[in-house]
């Protein structure tokens, strides 16, 4: 923790941007724990009903969380752009900007979920024995998007000047107080949903607090001050213009899977058991990407800063790159040591071979989804945010939405409803990547070596 910042505009690219991503990769995973220990511990000590519950609410969860990740998205890349040009004004700007969009869109989040969350848990026709649970805990859980708002923000940060160990740290804190008062809520105080719900919350207040504290005692540019903290109209719009979309297209994309996860639900509890057991599979695999993807931003946007053309291009083929390689190992892995990972969460015979068929069908195809999202990142590391949001509207979402009305209303299998994805990223990822070039080759292409102007 000597080093609060790093230059990530020189050195060696493929080397660099591995080092760089694997705190992301943990502090990713930990993430990931939060949702994980809830489901285990509930698997294990609450039941199958519990545990089918909280899986209810996963897609509605990462809808809400998906849209702040996307809002960080384009604070990480407008920071890293005027850090990598040594633009102290625009930093400071960004940086308490941010802060205060965050809060406030981490509190329209919590009030709008709160007043829709049961709703949409009706309109995805959630089973009747589920539903009581489900409710609760979405909005218990709601209240803590304001801290995961600013921990997403001063991640985004921190991601932005070349340091990705602080945020690790300070999650893993939060990481292990979420996992003891899971047992404790659970075992001890017999609260089950509520129980995980409410130490997921808390978890999220204590990192939110530790990363606030680190950036007030920063000495670096990217230094909170109350002095400093106000909106600039320009750094808000940039902020809103590559962030909002980026949101936007992460909830929207959510939103296309709950119509998956209606599917599922037109099957028997087991399988939404399983289903939800599963799911967490995919969450693993898709943190250890997603670090790649956040280095794609903050390398491209740095570089693009400094106007150092070629590094800009060898940033997103070496994130692509890895990306994509450590999908296909890690999802292979899950297939083969699946279940066991779902005996992690249920000794449910029935539910783990429910659980199975998710497990092979998605892990076997989870590395090609990097096509579409690393060239996602990529644009908005260049600026372009709303054209990728509309391709994946299309592509994905539309599409999914499509399947699942004629696909799967024609098959009604499961192997029907869960081909979708591979299709969906197929046809998605051609489109971003024709559009990338594109934007490559209009905008960065031309420039000189030594300067790069603002897209």
């Amino acid at each position: 923790m000597q080093r609060e910042k790093r230059d990530l505009t020189r050195g060696p690219l493929g080397k660099q941007i591995l080092f760089f991503s694997i705190p992301l990769i943990f502090s990713n995973l930990l993430q990931v724990l939060f949702n994980m220990a809830d489901v285990a511990v509930l698997g294990k000590f609450a039941g199958t009903a519990a545990l089918g519950a909280v899986g209810s609410t996963t897609t509605l969860v990462t809808m809400f969380t998906d849209f702040l990740i996307g809002l960080s998205g384009g604070i990480n890349v407008l920071a890293a752009r005027h850090f990598g040009a040594k633009d102290k004004k625009n930093m400071v700007e960004t940086v308490h900007t941010s802060l205060i969009l965050s809060i406030i869109v981490g509190f329209v989040l919590l009030f709008g979920g709160w007043i829709f969350s049961k709703g949409i848990l009706l309109l995805l026709q959630t089973k009747q024995e589920l539903l009581s649970g489900a409710i609760l805990y979405i909005r218990i859980y709601l209240l803590g998007m304001p801290a995961l708002a600013v921990y997403n923000f001063g991640n985004a940060v921190f991601s932005a000047v070349g340091e990705t160990k602080r945020p690790l740290y300070y999650l893993s804190l939060a990481g292990a107080s979420n996992i003891v008062l899971n047992l404790f809520f659970v075992i001890v105080c017999h609260m089950d949903v509520a129980g995980v719900a409410a130490a997921s919350v808390i978890s999220q207040y204590i990192s939110a607090f530790l990363i606030v504290r680190a950036l007030v005692r920063s000495r670096e540019i990217y230094a909170l001050r109350l002095s400093d903290l106000h909106i600039s109209r320009n750094n808000a719009w940039a902020v809103i213009h590559i962030g909002v979309p980026a949101g936007l297209q992460n909830a929207i994309f959510q939103m296309a899977n709950l119509f998956i996860q209606t599917g599922v639900n037109s099957f028997s509890a087991t399988l939404v058991a399983g289903n939800a057991a599963a799911m967490n599979e995919d969450a693993i695999v898709f943190s250890v990407m997603m670090a790649f993807y956040t280095a794609c931003g903050s390398f491209m946007g740095q570089n693009y800063g400094a106007g150092k053309k070629e590094r800009i291009r060898k940033s997103y083929l070496f994130s692509l790159a890895y990306a994509f390689g450590s999908g296909m190992i890690l999802g292979a892995l899950m297939v083969f040591f699946g279940p066991s990972f779902l005996r992690l969460f249920t000794s449910d015979a029935a539910v783990i071979e429910a659980g199975m068929y998710r497990i092979t069908f998605m892990g076997l195809f989870l590395g090609f989804s990097a096509f579409m999202d690393c060239t996602i990142a990529a644009s908005r590391a260049l600026g372009k945010s709303f054209i990728p949001t509309v391709i994946v509207l299309l592509g994905a979402c539309v599409f999914r939405i499509i399947w699942v009305y004629t696909i799967f209303a024609y098959f009604q299998t499961v192997p029907s409803l869960y081909l979708l994805y591979i299709f969906s990223w197929s046809i998605t990822a051609f489109a971003e990547i024709l559009y990338f070039i594109h934007v490559y080759k209009k905008h960065i292409s031309p420039i000189g070596s030594n300067e790069c102007g603002m897209i």
